[in-house]
């Protein structure tokens, strides 16, 4: 396979299968203690462990999100009532309006970006991420500055 000067190759991939199953249980728990998809453990293990290219594991990064996230549904279901998320519809759809619209912007900035520079922003952005579970983990706002700080986050 080949890649554009100065992007990682997929030669140094480990060959079995033990090690991706294994880094996946172990996103798949972190993933779900926090309620995540798994997706900021998963991204630098495709990069450093596995050796894809920055572009090309955000790519494989989003399709096993998805996977994942559906897959998730019905177990979240009986474990959260409808009703309870029905009552919260408004952060629902702030949320997924945000991430709509973000993850199209973000998508097109990506396949521009020399892979440098991708390598650059995903370390800040995942190093943003843990700050902001870090700090955040117990923060009480009122509905409408939450709302907005929501899209900003789907964003």
């Amino acid at each position: 396979m080949a890649t554009a000067a100065g992007d990682r190759t997929t030669t140094h991939r480990r060959t079995t299968v033990g090690w991706p199953f294994a880094t996946g249980c172990a996103i798949g728990i972190l993933g779900g203690l926090i309620g995540l998809g798994g997706a900021e453990f998963r991204l630098p293990l495709l990069i450093s462990l596995f050796g894809f290219a920055a572009l090309q594991a955000v790519i494989l990064n989003k399709a096993m999100s998805l996977i994942v996230v559906i897959a998730a549904l019905p177990a979240r279901g009986f474990a959260v009532a409808w009703a309870d998320v029905a009552d919260h519809s408004w952060v629902v759809v702030n949320l997924l309006a945000g991430s709509l619209v973000g993850a199209w912007a973000a998508a097109g900035w990506a396949v521009r970006m020399h892979s440098r520079t991708l390598h650059r922003v995903l370390a800040v952005l995942l190093v943003a991420i843990a700050v902001v579970l870090a700090a955040t983990h117990s923060l009480a706002l009122d509905p409408l500055p939450r709302a907005v700080l929501g899209v900003f986050a789907g964003w």
